[in-house]
């Protein structure tokens, strides 16, 4: 059954275009939240698909009944009002999707750190031993002061695109928190300490860059991810690991898409033998930022 235009005026055809144009681009992005990561040679068209779903769901009403796009338009706009006050997905989310689409295929792009370790093993130097062994005395992610209070902030943000990106948010709403409340404090002059990391919670999250990767890696352990500490020459710091590339490539669009401002530019990560590790220092304000520098000399694997 053809549309019958003429029955409608050119205003009434002009509202109706318009609405079923907005409904569109807010319908799209809502699909998209409930649907996996689709990547297809490096390409993300999870949102594109979902806006092919959502133009053929308006065009399906248009051909029903064209006017019934009005009350589908102050559905979906009523609904993300519904969920603005339960702090769920949002226009603003909206507006973050499309955006972080457009990122994430055309200028997001993927930094390879090239360090010694990866082009070749160094000799084990006894103060390296020393390091290893002190730091991953001091890793445990059993501790119920530790699970507990991972659990807790890895509820703290991004809930509402948990049906996308599933255990990502959770890992990367406890990294957000460590990150935004973590404090540099100095070892004493004379020794270095390595702190658990349920001193480091009970100290308010203060301390260096070794507690730092401490807590990070036993927090997010606590709640079923794989972390690493790296050592390079002055600094310690906690990597994530992502899987093989496809997952590398989600991970990256999940970053971009909850971590908008600034825009990212680029994801900082190691990749030996189709494995794939980010960055989660405290120097950076992202999940794979800038490494301080390529002068790795041994990693704790956990």
């Amino acid at each position: 059954m053809a549309i019958d235009e003429s029955k409608y005026t050119v205003v009434q055809n002009i509202l109706f275009n318009t609405l079923s144009l907005l409904t569109l681009l807010l319908l799209a992005p809502y699909i998209n939240s409930f649907t996996p990561p689709l990547v297809a040679n490096g390409w993300h068209i999870d949102l594109l698909l979902a806006v092919v779903a959502s133009f053929i769901v308006v065009y399906v009403l248009r051909w029903i009944f064209r006017p019934l796009i009005i009350p589908i338009f102050l559905l979906v706009c009523s609904v993300m009002v519904v969920n603005k006050l339960s702090d769920r997905y949002t226009f603003y989310n909206v507006l973050n999707d499309y955006k972080g689409m457009v990122q994430g295929n055309l200028n997001t792009k993927g930094s390879k750190q090239l360090d010694i370790l990866s082009l070749y093993p160094r000799r084990v130097e006894s103060y390296r031993d020393k390091t290893v062994r002190g730091m991953r005395e001091k890793i445990n992610f059993q501790d119920s002061v530790v699970r507990n209070f991972s659990v807790k902030h890895s509820l703290d943000y991004y809930d509402e695109y948990f049906y996308k990106y599933g255990k990502i948010t959770r890992f990367l709403s406890l990294f957000r928190f460590i990150n935004s409340q973590f404090k540099y404090v100095l070892d004493s002059r004379r020794d270095e300490y390595f702190a658990t990391a349920q001193e480091t919670i009970q100290n308010g999250l203060g301390g260096d860059c070794d507690d730092h990767s401490i807590l990070m890696t036993s927090c997010l352990q606590s709640i079923g991810a794989r972390c690493r500490i790296v050592l390079v020459k002055g600094h310690a710091y906690p990597e994530l690991y992502c899987g093989d590339k496809e997952e590398f490539e989600i991970m990256k669009q999940a970053i971009i898409t909850l971590f908008p401002k600034p825009a990212v530019k680029e994801i900082y990560y190691h990749e030996l033998k189709g494995e794939y590790w980010i960055n989660l220092d405290y120097t950076a304000r992202r999940p794979g930022g800038p490494y301080m520098n390529d002068k790795v000399y041994a990693l704790i694997e956990l």
